[in-house]
């Protein structure tokens, strides 16, 4: 999450040429999914163990 919002803050910038912008761009999607995949897998753990817990009231 932090490479993520550093890599958001340099090119908020504008300070890169483009070809430095599209490799950060690109990176920032990978930890973007990266990020959703383990929110997911949270979410998941998370719902499952409400689940479990209040399957047998």
């Amino acid at each position: 999450m932090q490479e993520l919002e550093g890599i958001v803050q340099k090119l908020e910038r504008g300070e890169l040429k483009l070809e430095e912008s599209l490799v950060l761009f690109e990176r920032g999607m990978v930890l973007t999914q990266d990020c959703r995949t383990a929110l997911d897998t949270a979410e998941l753990k998370v719902k499952t163990l409400v689940d479990g817990q209040f399957k047998d009231e």
